[in-house]
């Protein structure tokens, strides 16, 4: 999974938060997750240690070390010294790569896989 979001207040964003509410308690359970997100200044970077990997390692996915942030200096030919966005991308995008490569395939989940559940119990989700 790729996590991105706009950084606003020094965390992720609104709709963010209602998509991760969302999600079942369980869902990223050993998922391999990149993070990522965008802000006005570089200095929401920090947003990405100290807010959402904090909220991923709760929900108990596996982050790749490497998190993306975007800032207004990677399209403005900022800082020259730094690694570009080009490259934290593509350093990210190897490790996620690889935890994904090292993982057995995912089989789908089959509602109808044990003929014991009631129709009724399907239709309630049960």
């Amino acid at each position: 999974m790729i996590a991105v979001t706009p950084i606003i207040s020094a965390s992720y964003s609104g709709p963010f938060t209602t998509f991760i509410d969302v999600l079942e308690r369980d869902a990223l359970t050993g998922k391999p997750v990149l993070l990522g997100a965008t802000a006005g200044t570089a200095r929401h970077s920090l947003a990405l240690e100290h807010a959402m990997r904090p909220l991923f390692a709760h929900l108990r996915a596996t982050v790749v070390p490497t998190a993306v942030f975007a800032a207004p200096e990677d399209w403005a030919g900022g800082d020259t010294a730094t690694p570009g966005l080009t490259g934290r991308v593509r350093r990210a995008a190897v490790e996620l790569a690889d935890l994904v490569a090292g993982r057995p395939p995912a089989a789908p989940a089959d509602p109808f896989a044990d003929p014991a559940t009631s129709f009724e119990d399907l239709l309630r989700g049960s």
